[in-house]
């Protein structure tokens, strides 16, 4: 999957629920791990998405119900969103007009760099590398559109 499908309408285009399957790897140590669940991004009242994920995340063998909410904001243009935390906080930026977008976010002294991949109107992938002192961490994960 090297060919990236640009996207006019972040908004639109995520909007709508998608099964998510997530690798983590802890590059330090060797422990791998999975995530299995569904992502639902809902309008919200103010505008933008409400993004949900929920599902099951296995760490070393051990099993767990995992959650996390986002919020999708309209950016400057419609091919961008302000990605934010449930408490308002940034997170980082989101321009899909390429199909693809790189992003950072500063953690306390780790950096998290973020990369997004668009491949069709079904499917997208993130990419997140996870450096610091306290982390390094390889999460990649895949988003296929739910029926």
């Amino acid at each position: 999957m090297d060919d990236f499908w640009p996207v006019a309408d972040v908004l639109a285009y995520l909007a709508g629920s998608w099964h998510v399957e997530r690798s983590v790897r802890d590059l330090a140590s060797g422990a791998e791990g999975t995530f299995s669940g569904t992502t639902e991004f809902a309008p919200l009242p103010e505008g933008g998405l409400l993004h949900h994920e929920s599902g099951t995340f296995v760490w070393q063998g051990v099993a767990r119900p995992a959650e996390r909410t986002l919020r999708f904001l309209p950016g400057s243009t419609q091919s961008r969103a302000d990605v934010r935390f449930a408490d308002g906080r940034p997170f980082h930026d989101l321009d899909l007009t390429s199909g693809r977008h790189t992003a950072d976010h500063p953690c306390a002294a780790d950096l998290y760099r973020g990369e997004f991949s668009v491949y069709d109107a079904n499917h997208w992938r993130t990419v997140w590398r996870v450096g610091g002192p306290a982390k390094d961490l390889a999460l990649t994960t895949d988003y296929t559109r739910a029926d």
